[in-house]
């Protein structure tokens, strides 16, 4: 009987300190990634609490570090309103487009300034009197990374045709705002809050969602590794059952 025993004990114990190495080490990353978004959502924090900046200054630490999202700028330009691109999105439980419309600085570059939300049914400026700005304007907003290509797989493919956008494709829309990529800036800017409520677009649209369930995650690994020796345990140390004699 101990010889054949052995073997599987044996074999427990490496399926055991197998399981529980993978828990933990699963349990490990997820306390891992609890420290990178804590740190991630006190950096937007903090961005989005500071003074705005020049456009200027944040070209430039676009340039050092292809970084510059949720940083306050200030800039002025002159909307270019025939070639609005529109962005379907949702925005306090209603759908409806975000506003991006080709800025027309004083150099004679463009940046693409998405100048908030309109509900679905208002979408045509004519049924928004007076909601298009003319001449030059002086802003402020979030400036907004540009995205390296399609969010998701799931996520429709762009309609540039019937100006319908499904995701932020920066060039994309400034073709078909007729904007050469070489006079466009690389980033985007998200209008900031006004407080003018009821005007069209609604400014103040940037919705900084991060969820941050690592810590649950991670008490989820380690309580299945804590239950994994319990169960180990329990198979080890229980009492043989009593065999009748010859």
């Amino acid at each position: 009987m101990s010889a054949q025993a052995n073997p599987t004990r044996r074999g427990l114990h490496l399926a055991t300190l197998i399981g529980l190495a993978i828990l933990l080490a699963l349990g490990t990353w997820q306390v891992q990634r609890l420290a990178w978004k804590d740190a991630l959502i006190s950096s937007i924090e903090s961005r989005m609490a500071a003074a705005p900046d020049t456009l200027d200054a944040v070209e430039q630490r676009f340039t050092e570090t292809g970084d510059v999202d949720y940083y306050p700028v200030t800039l002025t330009g002159t909307f270019q309103n025939q070639s609005e691109q529109y962005f379907l999105s949702t925005f306090g439980g209603q759908s409806g487009w975000n506003v991006y419309a080709p800025l027309q600085l004083a150099d004679g570059r463009f940046l693409m300034f998405n100048r908030g939300f309109v509900p679905y049914d208002l979408r045509d400026p004519a049924k928004r009197p007076g909601s298009q700005l003319s001449g030059a304007v002086n802003l402020t907003g979030l400036a907004r990374n540009p995205l390296a290509g399609k969010p998701s797989s799931i996520t429709p493919e762009n309609d540039p045709k019937s100006n319908i956008w499904y995701w932020k494709d920066l060039s994309g829309m400034a073709v078909n705002a007729a904007i050469a990529p070489d006079n466009l800036l690389p980033f985007f800017v998200d209008a900031w809050p006004t407080s003018k409520a009821g005007t069209l677009p609604i400014a103040g649209t940037t919705l900084v969602i991060l969820p941050n369930n690592h810590l649950q995650y991670a008490m989820t690994w380690y309580g299945l590794a804590a239950a994994l020796i319990g169960v180990w345990g329990v198979l080890v140390f229980r009492k043989k059952p009593m065999t009748a004699s010859a």
